[in-house]
């Protein structure tokens, strides 16, 4: 209620990815399909994980919340996104605008805070085998996915509270296809010059110490493979290599647009379409198809369905 009273803008308008009609139509039919493989392929990814008896390790428990993140991650912005291309008039009320927003940063934050957990997993039981069993118990792996997503709640509160609480008086268009932070900030009729270092800080402390965790356990982990056989090697390296590349596809990205203060908003959506929509949609291939755990459990899973028909 307090909100409404400072602004007088009850709805943006999101200029979308392109303004131009036929680049529209094309980009209606190719983030359709990237929506439906995330959909599909994170949800595979879930089922497979809660109706196998053989994935019942940390990593997989991990991995199953990670997709379960993705595909709530990439429903905020996408069926909106997708929605739009094929109308002229792009708008979304004040109140959406700011529930997005609160999304996009409440999954993506989880997400940074999951893909840490994975790389900690990974480093506890390559460098510290044998007391993986004690360190990583359910009961620890459960604390630490809810703390990922408090972690991911109180960060986007920050990042929601300070925006919306700002007066906007006008213009209302918003050079993106979803609402963010930056935009929201470059349209407030007031000087956001303080709310945008808390919000550049906020973001930024969290995606730059995360990735500093990740890379300092990554690079333990592999100068810890040296004492290892190379059968032992050969298994560490193809799980973290697949993790490093998903972390270097969301991390990348990520940490481009919300480290600086924004200037160039057409260059952020552009940037902001990889960690949205490319990396929830390759997350499950890369950890499929480089996991025989993992296939072998799918095989499996078709059998029993196949069987049962």
């Amino acid at each position: 209620i307090i909100m409404e009273n400072v602004s007088n803008v009850k709805e943006f308008v999101l200029v979308g990815l392109s303004e131009n009609q036929g680049v529209q139509k094309i980009c209606f039919v190719m983030f359709l399909f990237f929506y439906m493989i995330i959909v599909a392929g994170n949800l595979l990814i879930v089922i497979t994980v809660i109706s196998s008896q053989c994935l019942n390790s940390p990593m997989y428990f991990f991995l199953s919340y990670l997709s379960f993140v993705d595909i709530c991650y990439s429903s905020i912005t996408a069926p909106k996104m997708i929605a739009d291309f094929l109308v002229e008039n792009k708008t979304i009320s004040f109140v959406g605008c700011i529930a997005q927003m609160f999304g996009v940063h409440f999954f993506g934050c989880t997400e940074i805070f999951i893909l840490t957990v994975m790389a900690y997993d990974r480093y506890t039981a390559i460098c510290r085998p044998l007391h993986y069993s004690t360190l990583m118990t359910r009961h620890v792996c459960s604390q630490m996915v809810i703390g990922s997503w408090v972690g991911g709640f109180v960060h986007s509160m920050v990042q929601t509270v300070l925006t919306s609480c700002l007066p906007f008086c006008g213009p209302n268009k918003i050079d993106h296809y979803f609402c963010d932070v930056h935009p929201l900030l470059q349209l407030a009729c007031t000087n956001t010059y303080a709310v945008g270092v808390i919000v550049v800080a906020n973001s930024g402390m969290i995606a730059l110490s995360c990735f500093f965790i990740l890379v300092v356990s990554y690079i333990v982990i592999l100068v810890s493979l040296k004492s290892q056989t190379s059968e032992g090697r050969h298994k560490a390296l193809s799980t973290c290599g697949s993790h490093i590349t998903v972390v270097i596809l969301f991390f990348g990205p990520c940490t481009f647009t919300y480290i600086r203060p924004s200037s160039d908003l057409s260059e952020d959506k552009n940037v902001a379409v990889f960690y949205t929509v490319i990396t929830p949609m390759l997350n499950p291939l890369i950890y499929t198809l480089r996991n025989e755990e993992v296939k072998s459990a799918m095989k499996k899973m078709w059998n029993r369905k196949v069987g049962n028909e």
